[in-house]
């Protein structure tokens, strides 16, 4: 079989579905590969600014490396601006929906609203309210968020920095995104109400 027959999904029937679904596990085999697509073309985004917003990811993920911070904290650091070419008015919410099945409640947490913490170092200047954080001064990830913001975000903008280049992650991109972390029946009855 090349393709279904059904053009309605009502009329489709177990083999056809059998056979989308393993298309589908082959093509979410290949997310890393698109996920690194997606960073390389956060080279020629948002302009304005002395670095690319690959290099700034770059910039943040090597100093959260040199930090000895986990698998997950990196990566999140890595993708946390890959909704920007899409979802310009919602990049973090769009970054937090591609790593939700692969990070902690509270990495996904902080990456969702990195965008409105980032706000502190800049909102004043742009007629905004640069404490529109306090908001969620009562989550258990509020100091998290800030501690993101402050030591891998608001400070990767520097063309001087020696940034490990994309390639010194991909190795690490390919073994983090190579199966949701999420494999328990009860973990994945929690995502579905996230």
């Amino acid at each position: 079989m090349d393709k279904v027959n059904f053009t309605s999904m009502e009329n489709g029937t177990a083999e056809e579905y059998s056979f989308l679904d393993t298309l589908e596990d082959q093509y979410k085999a290949d997310l890393p590969k698109r996920l690194i697509s997606a960073l390389r073309d956060l080279n020629s985004s948002l302009s304005g600014y002395q670095v690319s917003r690959l290099e700034h990811s770059l910039q943040g993920a090597t100093r959260a490396y040199h930090a000895k911070e986990d698998l997950e904290i990196i990566m999140a650091i890595l993708f946390h601006d890959i909704g920007d070419e899409l979802a310009p008015y919602s990049h973090s919410e769009m970054a937090a929906s591609v790593l939700r099945p692969f990070v902690s409640e509270k990495v996904y947490w902080i990456i969702k609203h990195h965008g409105v913490f980032q706000m502190y170092y800049y909102a004043h200047y742009t007629g905004g309210h640069k404490d529109a954080r306090e908001v969620f001064a009562d989550s258990p990830w509020y100091e998290d968020a800030i501690q993101f913001c402050h030591k891998y975000d608001q400070n990767c903008f520097d063309p001087e920095y020696e940034s490990k280049p994309l390639d010194f992650f991909v190795p690490m991109v390919n073994k983090f995104f190579a199966r949701p972390r999420m494999d328990d029946s009860e973990e994945l009855a929690r995502y579905g109400n996230r």
